[in-house]
């Protein structure tokens, strides 16, 4: 209830914005505009397969990155050693902004798929490397000692007691990395691409086809809303247990 109104707020004030400084469509179109140019590309097919490719870079994107930042996150977790070794690396790696890193990668792999997914694996990484490595640090100590005590092995101390100790944490990290693998196709797509949302928006912007570019940006933020949702649903039901205990 709350979005639709905030949605009608906005649509309400573009539309007097549009029509109070008389803008032409080029620099701002007007809400009706936007539409009939989202039938348009409807209708032609144009926004379903850029559309398409997008969301196959963001969810390819989002399962290499995840899974690579999980599983070494776990390791420098558990390992002192290592995360000293390792760190200068990765916080270099953060500090280069993804437009800068990203026209590197188009030149090395093409301008392909491959090179949006690598782009949007890199933009992921360290949001969820950073929330693996703080929730397993978070397992309460009493806890582990418990296990010890109860003579778990290490796989039955890792399903039973690290994972779900880690899950907040880490599924916050992964709500932030949903959001970010947007940006980082996207990103790869402008930067060189013949398909895909970014490309749209760089068709858009090159034909002075606003209400086009305008097109592709809900679109994406769509996509990025959709994709915290599906998050936010999974950290409902694993972490059903915690309502539980909260209640109790």
């Amino acid at each position: 209830m709350y979005l639709v109104a905030s949605l009608a707020i906005g649509i309400i004030i573009w539309q007097i914005a549009t029509l109070l400084f008389k803008l032409p469509a080029f620099i701002l179109p007007g809400p009706g505009q936007v539409w009939r140019r989202f039938l348009q590309s409807l209708a032609g097919g144009q926004l379903q397969r850029h559309t398409l490719t997008t969301l196959i870079e963001v969810l390819s994107g989002l399962f290499i990155g995840g899974f690579a930042a999980t599983s070494l996150g776990y390791l420098l977790a558990k390992s002192t050693l290592l995360e000293k070794l390792l760190s200068p690396y990765l916080v270099a790696s953060q500090s280069l902004p993804v437009v800068a890193i990203a026209p590197l990668l188009v030149i090395w792999f093409g301008p392909g798929v491959l090179s949006k997914i690598l782009v949007c694996s890199l933009t992921v990484f360290f949001p969820i490397l950073i929330n693996t490595v703080v929730g397993y640090r978070e397992v309460p100590t009493d806890l582990r000692d418990l296990m010890r005590t109860l003579r778990a092995s290490s796989r039955q101390t890792f399903w039973k007691l690290e994972v779900p100790a880690a899950l907040p944490i880490y599924l916050g990290g992964l709500r932030v990395g949903a959001t970010l693998s947007v940006i980082g196709a996207v990103v790869g797509e402008l930067v060189g691409s013949d398909r895909g949302l970014g490309f749209l928006i760089n068709v858009g912007r090159g034909q002075y086809d606003t209400a086009l570019v305008f097109v592709a940006i809900f679109t994406l933020v769509l996509m990025a809303m959709v994709l915290y949702g599906l998050v936010l649903f999974i950290e409902r039901q694993l972490l059903s247990w915690q309502s539980w205990r909260q209640e109790a």
